[in-house]
């Protein structure tokens, strides 16, 4: 048997397996569902953060490719995403449970797909309150068939953010610290200690946000958190990268294409970084952009899916350790879809994705247990450019929701210490 056809069967045996991590806000059910994308219309972003009355759009494609009906329906959740007790008239003006009627079925390409298309708000729903927010998408049988989370802000102060090299001498080399002062526009903030939640982010990825900050210093109306060891984030590591933006030809990560039933790309071996030197290299931040330049046209109903192998170098298997291909094409969650397997003969870990043209981002993260280890193969360093978020909800004295009353941003690219 082939490398090519053991990683088909492998990928069979993958999609009957339970997924390793647990149903959560963000859950994809159906693996013919691909390239979920859900931003601002002016950005490229893992999840939108979008000021009230904004549009943002989300995408996404059905390798069924039988135009079939699917319905969107919204929940509203606290600072920490627990569920709200607002009824859903009270964060909603309209109706959802409504269907997703903007959709195509691809052109010209190899795999076939039903690509989906929906504008938020639009003449059916708006959103009354600020916040964070689920959005639900379902089959016309009423099967959850994905989730995805998102939030709304009411610009109300304004955050001044920046990231710091951490006090501590055991992680100076490796961690980032994000400081941050919070400004009132036009309101007074009652008892702050208790009515601000601020939950900090990097990359927009919610399995690593810090809450439970409480503000250190009061300077005038000025709120600052100047912490060093809780708002301290990992600094990671670069992520990889390719482009399949022409799926005949290679390029600088892509060793070797065949053309099959779908186009065939054979990524570089990738070598643990874990103990080498920290090398700059431009990413982005483990999102990914849909492109296609073998066809001008759409890219969003021309861009075709092809099948990307990948391969760790590595000298031992495993025992309780699993080794996962991490990004955002798949919304970072670890399934038996981006599970690496092991293969003794060549001593390297593969794996097989089949992912739609365009640019890419990719790490290897490590799990053992329930426990995820980000950077337990890429190692962590202080100067690695990450973006973080600094979200700041308020409830106000007898509101029954936590308001999201500003959003600031920083870059460790600009390192202040």
């Amino acid at each position: 048997m082939n490398t090519k056809d053991l990683f088909i069967v492998l990928l069979t045996i993958g999609t009957q397996f339970i997924c390793y991590a647990q149903k959560g806000i963000d859950y994809t059910a159906k693996d013919y569902i691909k390239t979920v994308q859900f931003s601002g219309l002016q950005q490229n972003d893992g999840f939108p953060i979008v000021a009230l009355g904004e549009k943002f759009e989300l995408k996404f494609d059905d390798l069924n490719g039988d135009e079939a009906d699917y319905y969107y329906r919204f929940s509203f959740y606290n600072h920490d995403w627990t569920k709200s007790t607002l009824f859903k008239n009270e964060f909603l003006e309209g109706f959802d449970n409504l269907r997703i009627d903007k959709y195509t079925t691809s052109f010209n390409t190899l795999q076939t797909y039903t690509h989906y298309q929906l504008e938020i708000p639009n003449n059916d729903i708006q959103f009354k309150v600020s916040g964070n927010y689920v959005l639900e998408v379902y089959s016309s049988d009423d099967e959850l068939i994905f989730s995805r989370r998102f939030c709304i802000y009411d610009p109300q102060a304004s955050i001044q953010a920046g990231v710091f090299r951490t006090q501590n001498m055991d992680r100076f080399s490796t961690h980032q610290s994000v400081h941050f002062t919070i400004i009132p526009n036009d309101i007074s903030f009652r008892n702050p200690k208790e009515n601000i939640n601020v939950v900090l982010l990097q990359n927009q990825q919610w399995d690593r946000m810090i809450t439970d900050l409480k503000p250190q210093y009061f300077n005038g109306r000025a709120i600052k958190y100047r912490y060093g060891i809780p708002s301290q984030f990992e600094g990671g590591n670069e992520y990889f990268y390719f482009d399949t933006k022409d799926l005949r030809i290679t390029t600088p990560n892509i060793s070797y294409v065949n053309r099959a039933s779908l186009y065939e790309s054979y990524l570089n071996i990738d070598i643990p970084r874990l103990y080498s030197d920290y090398a700059y290299a431009p990413d982005i931040n483990g999102k990914y952009e849909i492109r296609n330049i073998m066809v001008p046209g759409n890219s969003d109903t021309e861009a075709d899916y092809g099948y990307v192998y990948f391969s760790l170098a590595s000298d031992y298997n495993l025992k309780e350790e699993e080794i996962f291909i991490y990004g955002n094409f798949n919304g970072y969650e670890l399934k038996e879809q981006n599970k690496m397997y092991y293969n003794p003969a060549l001593e390297i870990y593969e794996g097989l994705l089949l992912l739609k043209q365009g640019f890419y981002n990719y790490k290897y993260v490590m799990k053992i247990g329930n426990q995820l280890k980000k950077n337990a193969i890429s190692d962590s360093h202080a100067l690695t450019e990450n973006d973080y978020q600094v979200l700041v909800y308020y409830r106000n004295i007898g509101m029954q929701y936590d308001a999201l009353i500003g959003v600031g941003n920083a870059n460790s690219f600009e390192l202040q210490n």
